[in-house]
């Protein structure tokens, strides 16, 4: 994990109080106590509002002199447990009695809590990271209480801690070439002849031929006329264009009916095995010394051509760290463009139709698709009937798009199957043995 932002913000400027509710509840409860008393002639009554006119006229005279809050919050470090240490503060000028502290994050509901002023400036929090990419760990808010709880300032800037979290990269022992290896180096043999590659057969020697290659034996067992010369070809080289295309519009988590909750489950989301696909296949062709290339189809500006080199792998890889879901369902106008005989992984939840379509382009261009599927296991146990037969209609039309894919000849990987090296072996298996 890499910290992004040191996540401290500057002090808040609020120098208002205003007046809690309480108190202004009291005095209501008192002047209804008042007039009841002069209308029923009931003395008790005066009994009960005068300590309440008491109170209310005791805080409304109580109000401080300055309410300025201030908030602060950075990262200390990683705790051997895989939770992230985060040393805040929290404080009030003015001298007041308690202080607010508003506690947000990623992955709960705000919470609140009252607290001294000698304990709100030493607070320490231990949070759990389950996610990767771009997210808030904690963000903290504080406003000062005023004398009973009477007045309250107004609430500081929220301190907020961020960290880009990078995703887990898996070993890939199999990576799925190109119907047409068109590059002049590489690791790949390639089918046409050239040098460097496996032996490919022995023929006549021709122009263009090195002389090293000149097999003698071959020569004096098949020559016919003098100056004659037979030279051993071999297989050239070539290395593989390949195109990461990951479809951000959406981050969908396991549970089903945490897909519209403001605050899922913890859990593997889409993104996170969408990321985890894409660092684990960028790191394994880079290996190869291929070129690798990353866009998102929700920003058109965050793409990188494929190119190869160590350098250009790290921008590809933090290109991946840094993508978020932005809930944007907008339509290209064009198809992103694509090295000539590139491969292509599609790293979608396919809920829709542009990434299909977009897939489909590019097979009817010659390209290889291969359709990654990272939508996690889905967990339907608390739906009810309706949202059930919902999601049958949602599991439809996906598998109408998953066939659409096959029937053009992409290939479709599932990347949280159990059979995910197994199809990944059949997939870089040459096309005459598949």
């Amino acid at each position: 994990m890499t910290e992004r932002e040191p996540g401290e913000t500057k002090p808040s400027g609020g120098s208002a109080w205003s007046l809690s509710p309480g108190v202004t509840a009291v005095a209501i409860v008192a002047g209804v106590c008042l007039v009841g008393a002069f209308v029923m002639s009931r003395i008790e009554l005066v009994l009960v509002a005068a300590p309440l006119l008491i109170a209310a006229l005791w805080g409304w005279g109580s109000r401080p002199a300055g309410a300025t809050a201030t908030a602060s919050a950075t990262i200390a470090g990683d705790d051997p447990d895989g939770r992230v240490a985060v040393e805040a503060t929290a404080s009030a000028a003015g001298g007041p009695d308690a202080v607010h502290v508003r506690v947000s994050r990623a992955d709960r509901a705000p919470e609140d809590a009252v607290l001294t002023p000698y304990a709100a400036s030493r607070l320490r929090f231990r949070v759990a990271v389950s996610h990767s990419g771009p997210q808030r760990i904690l963000s903290l808010a504080a406003r000062a209480i005023g004398p009973d709880a009477a007045w309250t300032g107004e609430p500081s800037v929220p301190a907020v801690t961020e960290r880009v979290v990078r995703p887990r990269a898996v070993a890939l022992r199999s990576t799925p070439l190109p119907h047409r290896l068109l590059g002049l180096t590489g690791a790949h043999t390639s089918a046409r002849p050239g040098d460097g590659g496996e032996f490919r057969d022995v023929d006549r020697f021709r122009p263009g031929d090195r002389l090293r290659r000149i097999d003698w034996k071959a020569t004096a067992r098949r020559g016919q006329r003098p100056g004659e010369l037979y030279a051993r070809r071999t297989t050239a080289t070539s290395d593989v264009a390949v195109q990461l295309v990951l479809d951000a519009r959406d981050d969908v988590p396991g549970a089903v009916a945490d897909w519209a909750a403001p605050y899922p489950r913890p859990g593997l989301t889409s993104l996170d095995l969408a990321r985890e696909a894409a660092v684990s296949l960028a790191r394994a062709y880079a290996a190869q010394a291929d070129r690798v290339g990353f866009d998102d189809l929700s920003d058109a500006g965050r793409a990188l051509p494929p190119r190869a080199g160590a350098r250009h792998l790290h921008r590809v890889l933090r290109a991946v760290e840094l993508t978020s879901a932005h809930g944007s369902a907008t339509e290209r106008a064009r198809a992103p463009r694509l090295a000539q005989g590139a491969i292509v992984f599609v790293l979608s939840t396919f809920l829709d139709d542009q990434a299909t379509r977009l897939a489909l382009t590019w097979r009817a261009a010659g390209h290889r698709v291969v359709a990654v599927d990272v939508l996690p296991g889905r967990r339907a146990e608390d739906l009810p009937s309706r949202e059930l037969l919902a999601l049958r209609f949602v599991d439809l039309e996906r598998g109408l798009r998953l066939d659409r894919l096959r029937a053009s000849g992409a290939d479709v990987l599932v990347w949280a199957a159990q059979d995910r090296d197994a199809v990944l072996r059949r997939l870089s298996a040459p096309a005459r043995r598949r």
